[in-house]
């Protein structure tokens, strides 16, 4: 949906009277592909202050419209903090876009922009979390990313368990992790700091509000067992693009119109069979091609075609395809359709060239989403953890980021 800008003082008190949680906007049908990173290949960036963040997204229009950021700094609930824009910012933002290339011979014409933070116009200041919202020059939101900012003051140690709950024991994982305050001074720690665990990088399934179990001196314990566990999923799906010519284990057939079409094999549902490992990319996505050098500007868009066959396991619910690539989204885009002549559950995605992870997910009558009812919840399966440290004295205002930690249920134990 989109949002219009709002004078500034009115802007000021909207924000500080209703406190609204700012939630991930994503964009219209013509904005494809967004690539947002830092210095690692996870597309969640995750940077140490003064860490170079890139965003990059194509316009289908190709129209070389003009774009505008804006960056807006939160607190640990993802409600706008009380700083101005001065003391989170140095320098400016609310500027244009200008570093834009339009694509070269492919079939589906497309404008690729690309903006890099820090910038000649605009640096951080502190840490914490943060919003980068895009906006056309009708002053129009077309989108927004949450990424975060952090500096390491203090260690994390984690490792991942299978969960002690009977009932769970061959579908959960369990995070426990400590967190060392080392030099820096924590005068009450049950109070001044807060954790988030993210799983994948996913916030719909972020935990939050999670106090330490236990302190030993300068160290935060957090051995929970029910508290801190994720159902485990399944490994993801994946396919193929980056070459146009040929088909492979994933895509039984490749067609050229108007643009390419990968028809890729049906899929399975996995819940009910034994786990299988076979490495993934955590639902991630990698835009490459193997018929040029820039892969910015010379991948083709091509009409991927998903298929499911229809089950009662489904129970009539709605199915979608899920993944990074339209950032975890339940939209009529990436909806399956029921065909009567065959009957499959279908849906085809426009995506550009590359190497793509996805699942599908169930959306019930009530609205929730079940995110394993097709692939199934094994305790084996490899997933990413990432605990994000937040910090706030008695006065200070705004919660910044301390410290962060990773684990991996790779190297899962009992």
């Amino acid at each position: 949906m989109l949002q219009k800008i709002i004078p500034a003082f009115l802007l000021l008190f909207t924000t500080f009277s209703l406190a609204q949680v700012l939630q991930e906007i994503n964009p219209p049908e013509h904005i494809k592909t967004v690539i947002f990173g830092g210095p690692t290949e996870d597309q969640f960036p995750v940077v140490e202050l003064g860490e170079t963040i890139t965003l990059e997204f194509d316009d289908i229009t190709a129209g070389e419209r003009d774009y505008y950021y804006k960056i807006v700094h939160c607190d640990y609930d993802w409600s706008p903090s009380q700083l101005l824009r001065s003391q989170y910012l140095t320098g400016i933002d609310n500027q244009r876009i200008t570093d834009y290339e339009n694509s070269y011979s492919t079939l589906q014409p497309y404008s690729n922009y690309k903006l890099t933070i820090p910038n000649d116009n605009v640096r951080l200041k502190v840490s914490g979390n943060y919003v980068l919202e895009i906006y056309d020059d009708n002053y129009e939101l077309q989108f927004s990313r949450r990424f975060v900012v952090y500096k390491d003051l203090v260690s994390v140690s984690a490792t991942v368990k299978r969960s002690r709950d009977f009932n769970f024991l061959n579908t959960k994982q369990v995070v426990q992790f400590s967190i060392n305050a080392g030099s820096f001074q924590l005068v009450n720690p049950k109070k001044e700091v807060k954790v988030v665990i993210l799983q994948n990088y996913q916030w719909n399934t972020a935990l939050y509000d999670i106090a330490p179990q236990y302190t030993i001196g300068k160290e935060l314990v957090y051995k929970y067992d029910q508290e801190t566990s994720f159902f485990g999923g399944n490994e993801f799906l994946n396919f193929d693009t980056s070459d146009l010519r040929a088909p492979s284990s994933e895509i039984s057939r490749i067609e050229i119109g108007d643009l390419y079409h990968h028809y890729l094999f049906p899929d399975r549902y996995r819940a009910s069979r034994d786990y299988t490992y076979f490495p993934d990319i955590n639902g991630d996505f990698v835009v490459r091609t193997l018929q040029g050098d820039d892969n910015s500007r010379e991948a083709e868009y091509s009409l991927v075609h998903f298929s499911l066959p229809y089950d009662p396991i489904l129970d009539l619910d709605e199915v979608y395809v899920f993944g990074k690539f339209n950032n975890y989204a339940l939209g009529d885009e990436n909806r399956l359709t029921y065909n009567e002549e065959n009957g499959m559950m279908e849906g085809t995605l426009k995506l550009k060239q590359g190497f793509y992870n996805y699942k599908y997910v169930v959306k019930k009558d009530d609205g929730t989403v079940d995110l394993n009812r097709i692939g199934g919840n094994f305790h084996f399966t490899e997933n990413n953890y990432l605990i994000l440290v937040y910090y706030r004295s008695f006065g200070e205002q705004y919660d910044s980021i301390i410290g962060i930690g990773n684990a991996n249920s790779r190297n899962i134990s009992n």
